[in-house]
Formats: C-alpha cells, structure tokens, sequence
C-alpha cells in the first residue's frame, strides 16, 4: 500500500493532469520557492503519522492580476508570474486544494484554507478571493471560505 505523500502525489495528478493542460501551473521545486517568496503561507497542509491528508495551495496577487485571470486573459502559470514578489497583494488565488478521500468533509480543508489566508491578511489588504472551478467540492470550498474570511469570491468562467 503507498504512503500519504505516494497517494497524494497520485491524487493530484490524476485530478489536475497539469501535465496535459498548458494552462494550469505545474508546482515543481522551482515554483515552490517562487510561491515561499510571494509569502509563507501559499503552502499549506495537514498530516498525519502516516504523512500528509491535506494540500492546500493559495497565492496571493494583484487584483488586476487576478481580473486578467479569471477573464481567461492568462493562465495559472502567467499569473504567478505577473505576480510582483513584495507587492501589497489585495487578492488571493485558492488555487488547489487536495484532501485524501477518507478525509473529506471533515472541515479539514476550509479549516487550513482560512488559516492560510488569515496569515497573508496580516501582511497584506487582501480584498477578494478568486479561484477556477474544477468540481461541486471546491466551488462549496471557495464559497464557504469566502464567506468565513469575508472576502467577495470570483470564478473563472
């Protein structure tokens, strides 16, 4: 049987397929310390002792960013790019959010989300939360997040 890292590892990849669509950002080491850079919290997650149960991945950005995006004007990856490292960031991307399946709708993932986004409030006037649908658990994620933290929620159509 895989551990928690194996099975989410598979999880993400079969549910995302990044590498078959341009659009959508592939999270490589490289990304990763880009993503450390724009702040600490756009990575997040909940373990266990067999390993990890929860991914979150959220990025903060401009809000005219953000318009660009969820116009369809950019892709994920042109977003984090045209993201300025220091910026004061007035929008967030809940960009994924990934839960092993015996531990779903257990509030793990709003849960991490809010913190997330609190820790990047502190440091930032963030005043909207964005983010592209990919199934009915995360469009209720995005909204019931959006509604704990009190931001307007905006979908990329």
């Amino acid at each position: 049987m895989a551990n928690n890292y194996e099975r989410m590892i598979q999880l993400v990849t079969e549910f995302f397929d990044v590498k078959h669509d341009p659009e959508q950002l592939d999270v490589d080491e490289k990304v990763i310390a880009h993503l450390h850079e724009l702040h600490p919290a756009t990575l997040s997650e909940v373990v266990n002792a067999e390993g990890p149960i929860v991914w979150i991945l959220v990025i903060p950005t401009l809000h005219k960013v953000m318009e660009r995006f969820v116009s369809g004007a950019i892709s994920e990856k042109q977003l984090v790019d045209e993201t300025p490292v220091g910026a004061s960031y007035d929008a967030i991307y809940l960009c994924s959010a990934s839960v092993l399946p015996e531990f779903r709708h257990k509030g793990l993932a709003k849960k991490t989300t809010v913190d997330a986004i609190t820790n990047i409030r502190k440091d930032n006037p963030v005043k909207s939360l964005f983010y592209w649908p990919f199934s009915e658990d995360g469009k209720k994620l995005a909204q019931a997040v959006a509604d704990e933290v009190g931001l307007q929620l905006y979908e990329r159509g």
